[in-house]
């Protein structure tokens, strides 16, 4: 028994011996795995993985990062890049609303037309294309190639080609079996009556944008909505065949009908065109309107627009100088000055004064321009007929007084737009009370000491020729169907003080200054003004004046109201600016329907 005991234990020694050195052989291992970068804890191996996975988890959150860089942050300009690269986008333009003048003549009205690209990766033969574009087209051989050569997939051509020209290329072009250019429907600008009313109408760009006149300032009422197509392609950028093209179509403008009559307008246009010529003026302006409502039936000055050939355009042509050029207004101011007179209760049309030969304005001496050197007696109403400056220079510096007289000129709204529907309008200069001088109130009496533009004059004059009542000089009269509305302003002066300045006016006319202002038949009310340039040097030129006329017939019952102002002419008003009034006037009253009274 002991010694199976003893064997027994002999055994387990061994066992324990091996297991031992077990233990021993795991440690070294440990040991070497510990020394091992990373290695720690129960092993090596298990720090080995975790790298891995740091690794593999920064990869990812990259991976993830970019998916939604491109997925979310940048997806909208990667499609659209990706669209464009596949498409091409054409612009449909709108049909531009029509202008009309007050008897439904079309002044201005889009007509059919195309456009002309090409896709230049297409054309195989650039030579035999740019002489067809020559020959159908006109224009630069050279220009046309660097077109069809471009690096690029879309050029414009030629844009707004009229139809049958545009139909005569597309035939050539099939016979010469060239492919690449193409052609889309499109619309332009035409004038049935020409160049009548250029001015005022405006210009309209190639883009369809209005530039200038009546289409810039209702550009948003006549120019409606573009529309877009877009045609899909393939890799070198040629059209897809049997793709569908997306059409969004474009929206018509609205058409408005305008105060102006053609007729009338094509006669102003005529006639101080004519009259810058014989009176050796350096420009003209004319603007004819209704008193009773303000509209407008012509306006214009020159050099005048030739809105069908721009290639004819003079510098200034797109200029409707009565509204936005000043000038002194000369002595046809004169009727405002009588005007605050009287509805002040300061003097009547039979007030009499002693004017002397010349007259003191602050530092300055003022003289009469005929030239008169003796002392007279001159009644209000003689003074208006004459065109006296030393008799209304007294009259406005010692019965009116600066403050009752500055007060009625901006009543008058004078040194104020007007509120003309046209770009471009001035307000002027003029002095407020607080900035006259001692020669301020005497020479603004018969029209100097100031500078605006003429149509301020037209709606003061309106208001004596309407009962006192001032319209807002304006063009349109319908938009879309609907009436415009413009309405009255207050009333300036009662119609009692009107009546006593239309009757000073009828002087002037009858026996005075404005006698070539007459027209046969008619009762006509006027006032001639001849206002002295401005030097560049200072004072005055030599022989250069504004000469202009206003007036209104019939003068009972007005219903024409004619400006006529011819700058820079060595003639004064009585001789140049009246008799191309009367003119003016004469046919308007006829083309309006108005009889004759006597």
């Amino acid at each position: 028994m002991r010694d199976r005991g003893r064997q027994r234990r002999s055994d387990w020694d061994v066992e324990t011996d091996e297991a031992s050195s077990y233990d021993e052989a795991s440690r070294a291992r440990y040991r070497r795995r510990s020394s091992v970068y990373g290695g720690s804890g129960s092993g090596g191996f298990d720090n080995e993985i975790d790298v891995v996975f740091v690794v593999m988890l920064a990869l990812f959150a990259l991976v993830a990062l970019r998916l939604v860089w491109l997925q979310v942050i940048s997806a909208r300009d990667l499609s659209q890049a990706a669209e464009y690269s596949r498409t091409d986008e054409m612009t449909l333009r709108a049909r531009r609303g029509t202008i009309y003048d007050r008897n439904g003549n079309v002044l201005a009205i889009s007509v059919d037309c195309k456009t002309i690209y090409c896709n230049p990766t297409e054309v195989a033969d650039p030579g035999t294309v740019a002489d067809l574009l020559v020959k159908h087209l006109g224009g630069e051989r050279k220009e046309y190639l660097d077109k069809l050569r471009s690096d690029t997939t879309f050029i414009y051509i030629e844009r707004a080609v009229d139809e049958d020209k545009a139909e005569a290329l597309m035939a050539a072009l099939e016979e010469a079996e060239v492919s690449g250019i193409y052609f889309v429907d499109d619309s332009k600008r035409s004038y049935p009556y020409g160049n009548v009313g250029g001015q005022v109408l405006g210009i309209v760009g190639i883009d369809g944008d209005g530039l200038s006149g009546l289409e810039y300032y209702y550009d948003d009422i006549l120019r409606g909505t573009d529309g877009v197509m877009v045609m899909e392609k393939g890799i070198g950028g040629t059209p897809i065949a049997g793709a569908t093209a997306t059409v969004v179509e474009a929206k018509n403008g609205t058409d408005i009908v305008t105060s102006l009559d053609v007729d009338v307008q094509m006669v102003a246009e005529e006639k101080i065109a004519l009259a810058v010529k014989d009176f050796q003026a350096e420009s003209g302006t004319v603007m004819v309107t209704d008193p009773k409502t303000g509209e407008i039936l012509a306006a214009c000055s020159t050099p005048l627009l030739p809105i069908t050939d721009f290639s004819q355009m003079a510098e200034g042509s797109e200029t409707l100088k009565p509204v936005s050029s000043s000038y002194e207004p000369g002595s046809i101011f004169k009727i405002l000055t009588s005007a605050i007179g009287i509805e002040n209760g300061l003097v009547t049309p039979w007030t009499t004064y002693v004017v002397p030969a010349a007259v003191e304005v602050g530092d300055d001496l003022v003289y009469d321009d005929d030239g008169r050197d003796y002392t007279m007696s001159m009644s209000l109403t003689e003074m208006m007929r004459r065109s006296s400056n030393t008799g209304l220079a007294m009259v406005a510096q010692e019965s009116i007084g600066p403050e009752i007289f500055s007060a009625g000129v901006d009543a008058f709204g004078i040194g104020h737009a007007t509120g003309i529907d046209f770009p471009g309008e001035e307000a002027g200069l003029v002095r407020t009370l607080e900035e006259y001088d001692g020669s301020t109130t005497g020479s603004m009496a018969f029209g100097q000491g100031l500078a605006i533009p003429m149509v301020q004059m037209v709606r003061a004059v309106g208001a004596i020729a309407n009962g006192g009542y001032p319209c807002t000089p304006h063009f349109l009269v319908h938009q879309g169907g609907a009436e415009a509305e413009w309405p009255q302003g207050e009333q300036i002066v009662s119609q009692e003080t009107c009546d006593q300045v239309i009757d000073m006016m009828r002087t002037v006319v009858d026996s005075g200054t404005g006698v070539n202002a007459q027209v046969p038949g008619y009762d006509v009310a006027g006032k001639t003004g001849t206002g002295e340039q401005a030097s560049e040097e200072g004072g005055y030129l030599s022989n250069s004046f504004m000469s202009s006329f206003v007036g209104f017939a019939p003068a009972s019952d007005p219903e024409v109201l004619v400006y006529v102002g011819l700058n820079g002419t060595p003639y004064l008003a009585s001789g140049s600016a009246a008799p191309t009034f009367s003119s003016i006037m004469s046919e308007t009253l006829n083309d309006a329907g108005v009889q004759p009274e006597y």
